[in-house]
């Protein structure tokens, strides 16, 4: 009996370390309903917590977004949540241990919903996505968290992955199936791409802002697709054939409205960073070495001393709790 015991145990606790993530079962974080007044702020949106969502993460504002479909069939912007913990530089997850935060388009499932991460709750991006996988780019476990502490992931306070979760939970109960992320470098804004037009990820950021932009237009989440070693959106084999994410992208049929849309919104970006480039915009070389973190952090933990910051960046200290005195809703635990 007592050998049957601490087999049991052996098995359960080893169990646990492979999955890595894991709380007690006791523990219903997961369930904490959406707070009153975020409730009240999506009813005064024209939306419902039943709703389907989508998300947007920018690296470089250390933002995450998310958006929700309204009465209206579209998808307006419900909340901004400031990231607290990203790691690795502006540009895609490429190798496994390469601690880079990854960038591309996702699609999550309530299978990918992690309600018992010691992260406080998680879900996981799916890197590598199927473009991803494959030319060969490796890694796992890429996950949006709480906690504030990120080795390659992007961390979150308790507080506002809690309200993430939430809202997905809703929507997932409400019948939707799976929602997107675009994890991008930063907003797709003409600054921001004249800023960074020297780098030699500005290829890859074209081919996401595609996507970006076609959200832009739409106000809908593309359908992604993969050929020619990258994405493509809202397109379909002319033949009716399965588009293959190495092979060279077939005649694609899309839609011409939709297609006169995004090509009128590059038109006018490309030529507003032209003209930035030729004001002298100055190309940025910064690729974020030490990871990111949002402007409110960085003023919180300042306010604290550089050792704070310091343990901070280290992942030695978390940010969870209101902090009225400060009149910020984060603070150092």
């Amino acid at each position: 009996m007592f050998n049957r015991l601490r087999t049991a145990l052996l098995a359960a606790a080893a169990t646990a370390l492979l999955a890595g993530c894991v709380t007690s079962e006791r523990d219903t974080r997961h369930l904490e309903p959406i707070p009153p007044q975020l409730v009240s702020a999506m009813a005064a949106r024209g939306m419902a917590p039943a709703d389907p969502i989508f998300l947007r993460i920018y690296k470089q504002e250390s933002e995450l977004e998310v958006w929700k479909r309204d009465t209206s069939g579209r998808y307006a912007l419900m909340k901004t949540y400031p990231m607290c913990r990203w790691s690795g530089k502006l540009g895609p997850k490429t190798a496994k241990g390469d601690r880079q935060a990854p960038e591309g388009f996702y699609t999550i499932t309530a299978r990918l919903m992690n309600p018992r991460s010691t992260y406080y709750l998680a879900f996981n991006l799916g890197y590598p996505n199927p473009l991803e996988a494959a030319l060969g780019h490796e890694g796992s476990a890429l996950m949006v968290h709480g906690a504030c502490s990120s080795s390659g992931c992007y961390a979150m306070t308790d507080e506002g992955v809690a309200e993430i979760y939430a809202v997905a939970r809703e929507a997932f109960a409400g019948g939707q199936r799976s929602f997107q992320v675009q994890a991008l470098p930063f907003r797709m804004t003409p600054d921001n791409l004249a800023a960074h037009r020297d780098s030699p990820h500005v290829a890859f950021w074209r081919n996401l802002k595609e996507g970006s932009d076609r959200f832009d237009v739409t106000r809908r989440p593309p359908r992604v697709g993969y050929c020619g070693g990258r994405y493509v959106f809202d397109a379909a084999a002319a033949d009716g054939s399965d588009l293959d994410p190495l092979a060279p992208c077939p005649a694609l049929d899309t839609d011409p409205q939709v297609e006169a849309l995004v090509a009128e919104k590059r038109r006018a970006d490309d030529e507003a960073v032209l003209a930035l480039a030729r004001a002298g915009v100055a190309a940025s070389s910064a690729r974020y070495a030490d990871g990111g973190m949002h402007v409110t952090f960085r003023r919180i933990l300042a306010s604290r001393g550089p050792d704070a910051l310091g343990r901070m960046t280290s992942g030695r200290v978390k940010v969870s709790r209101p902090d009225a005195a400060l009149a910020d809703p984060y603070m150092l635990d």
